[in-house]
């Protein structure tokens, strides 16, 4: 856990600890980058608003060297805030003040999104004009060069390739990707779905790999089997 304000570090710890969990705590970024190296966490709750280096600025450096799942804790619960952390690698963001709870359910949601799944790695490649999805490499090829995906973009690029043609809806590949925590937050989904597509763009003349259904969901459209 990685906040400046010691209260709300004490509290949460306490109710962690009660949830069966072992807690570290950092004041600032500095002093997390060196705690994460050395102690090799399995998740990290990040503050954004923390003196010498800022939680967006210690997550950009954590990435550099890093996969653990982060969840950034932040009273600046912007939009803006919220698409930066997501964009630098970030698996959820909470805005301050939030229920322990929820807290909990979170950490326990991305937890489940951390384990592997077995029905992806049972799946043959397929193929979609110049993209590859090898599922039992967990790797995407595009025009032969390998795309790098963070966790929450090869989920939802699986759950989408495992369903090819049939419609997705929003609160479906929410909850099969994030948890029914998520269900309602379509604003997440259109993010991660705009973050995906950019990383998957290829011959711009090519067909859509990902389609839109206006207030409905997403389809992975069918690709020619390899």
């Amino acid at each position: 856990m990685v906040d400046d304000e010691k209260r709300i570090v004490n509290f949460l710890a306490t109710k962690l600890r009660a949830s069966g969990y072992d807690v570290l705590a950092a004041t600032n970024g500095f002093e997390a980058l060196e705690q994460i190296q050395a102690q090799e966490p399995d998740l990290i709750l990040l503050d954004i608003l923390m003196p010498k280096m800022d939680g967006l600025e210690t997550l950009k450096r954590l990435r550099s060297f890093c996969t653990t799942p982060v969840i950034i804790l932040s009273a600046r619960g912007t939009d803006i805030d919220r698409i930066k952390g997501l964009g630098l690698g970030a698996d959820d963001y909470l805005p301050k003040p939030f229920n322990p709870d929820e807290l909990v359910a979170r950490i326990e949601a991305v937890r489940r999104r951390v384990r592997p799944s077995e029905k992806f790695a049972v799946s043959e490649p397929i193929s979609i004009g110049s993209l590859t999805i090898d599922f039992k490499g967990r790797k995407v090829f595009l025009e032969s060069e390998e795309k790098y995906l963070t966790r929450i973009e090869w989920l939802l690029l699986s759950e989408l390739a495992l369903n090819i043609g049939r419609l997705m809806s929003y609160e479906e590949l929410l909850t099969k990707v994030w948890g029914t925590e998520y269900r309602d937050d379509v604003q997440l989904l259109r993010t991660w779905v705009s973050r995906l597509r950019s990383k998957l763009k290829g011959n711009p003349d090519g067909p859509e790999l990902i389609s839109t259904v206006p207030k409905a969901g997403y389809i992975m459209n069918t690709p020619q089997l390899r």
